[in-house]
């Protein structure tokens, strides 16, 4: 399926009806779109499955529709309630992918102009409510790709700049290194009318609303995060992948990143990062293959503090221990600032 979970197809989706499928989310983890890196977090998987399967069933008491079914425990598809111990497996409704094709150094996106439903719609959509020193934001900017009144801006913000209304953002989502784009290209590549593309920011302002208000509860901010859709056989929008964890969100206590942004300050100061950057610039499309430096391993302290984030945040915004032995959140986050020398 990708770095982080593998896919079990029970059954196909075709094109009159949806599939059945499972996520079997794993310990792996991703940086800078180069897929499995070279440790594994401990617990990581559960606490995704079970932190994305809370989200789930809260967007379905507010009548969102989704592609989840529940979570698997020995075998059997339950709601989270119902669940005795940690599962990293989620059962969801598959849908159709129709991959772009490669043309050069160009996608052909034809095969989504005469699409009914029951697709994945080729898109991701990112909120942003405030611009950390991390965003993807401030390189796009400096070099040029966008000005800051496409951001509703009238100046270059400054980094942990609060925002006064939230950007959506979009990018690609089935090709080789994901790519920004306007909405203008959005809806001419996914073959989704206007009154759709509004529907699609409307549901991205849910999604983004409820995850700020949950993780206030614990004392952090949500930054910015992604969402993935679909349509369903109607051709109604449905939320697919998972949402609201600390691999779709950034999020931060007190200034201090709380996700696998931990990750990624630890390897921005690596000669890695610096080789990665080069092999960017030089083929967009064949980076990873000519990149000169494969990435080093996590410091063996620093790896036990980042699984002991995802399960302490599971723990606490789901009200439930179901890693034990954990240390309150900002207790560990004191830790992993020492350790990072922030």
């Amino acid at each position: 399926m990708g770095s982080v979970k593998d896919l079990k197809i029970i059954s196909e989706a075709l094109g009159d009806k949806t599939g059945i499928g499972r996520f079997i989310y794993s310990d792996r983890y991703s940086v800078f779109d180069w897929g499995e890196m070279p440790d594994q977090i401990t617990h990581k998987g559960e606490s995704i499955a079970i932190l994305g399967a809370f989200f789930f069933e809260k967007l379905e008491e507010m009548g969102v529709p989704t592609h989840y079914l529940g979570l698997v425990e020995n075998d059997s598809v339950k709601k989270l309630s119902e669940i005795k111990s940690i599962s990293n497996t989620m059962q969801i409704k598959l849908l159709r992918v129709i991959k772009p094709k490669l043309d050069g150094n160009n996608y052909d996106y034809s095969g989504y102009k005469n699409s009914n439903g029951g697709f994945l719609i080729p898109l991701e959509v990112i909120y942003r409510n405030s611009l950390p020193p991390g965003s993807s934001v401030f390189k796009r900017l400096s070099n040029g790709e966008i000005k800051p009144q496409d951001l509703g801006l009238d100046a270059i913000p400054e980094p942990n700049q609060k925002l006064p209304k939230p950007i959506l953002d979009v990018s690609t989502k089935l090709e080789i290194t994901d790519r920004y784009m306007s909405w203008d290209e959005a809806q001419q590549i996914s073959g989704m009318s206007g009154t759709e593309i509004d529907e699609l920011k409307d549901l991205t302002s849910t999604v983004n609303n409820l995850i700020t208000q949950e993780f206030a509860r614990i004392g952090l901010t949500n930054e910015d995060g992604k969402i993935e859709v679909g349509f369903d056989l109607n051709r109604k929008l449905m939320l697919v992948d998972v949402f609201g964890t600390l691999d779709e969100c950034r999020f931060t206590y007190d200034g201090l990143p709380v996700s696998k942004e931990i990750a990624r300050i630890y390897y921005r100061n690596t000669e890695w990062n610096n080789a990665v950057e080069a092999a960017k610039k030089k083929d967009r499309q064949h980076w990873k293959e000519i990149c000169e430096l494969q990435p080093e391993h996590l410091t063996p302290k620093l790896k036990t503090l980042i699984s002991d984030i995802y399960c302490a945040c599971t723990n606490e915004i789901t009200n439930r221990e179901w890693f034990k032995n954990i240390l309150p959140l900002k207790d560990i986050l004191m830790e992993i600032k020492a350790e990072l020398k922030l």
